[in-house]
């Protein structure tokens, strides 16, 4: 609780509470629980903080010996939320 993950884009404005039910892990110290495929019951609570581009990263490709390149950058939407309650 209280972690700041960057995930996908959601569509979820800033200040909105979200609840993801599709847990694939909790770890609690020693007492690990793994889903299959997901675990029952448990859900994680987060309060979404900002929907943003992520820094640019550049893609090049090209020939050798042939006079040929292409540059491209990207970047990619996230979002960002706080974790609020894991039960």
């Amino acid at each position: 609780e209280g972690d700041v993950v960057k995930l996908e884009l959601i569509d979820a404005e800033p200040g909105e509470e979200g609840v993801f039910d599709q847990v694939l892990m909790l770890a609690n110290g020693d007492d690990v629980n793994v889903g299959a495929p997901y675990v029952e019951g448990r859900q994680v609570k987060a309060e979404v903080l900002r929907n943003e581009r992520d820094k640019k990263i550049r893609v090049i490709k090209f020939k050798r010996r042939k006079d040929y390149m292409r540059r491209q950058g990207h970047r990619q939407w996230f979002t960002e939320v706080k974790i609020t309650a894991i039960g």
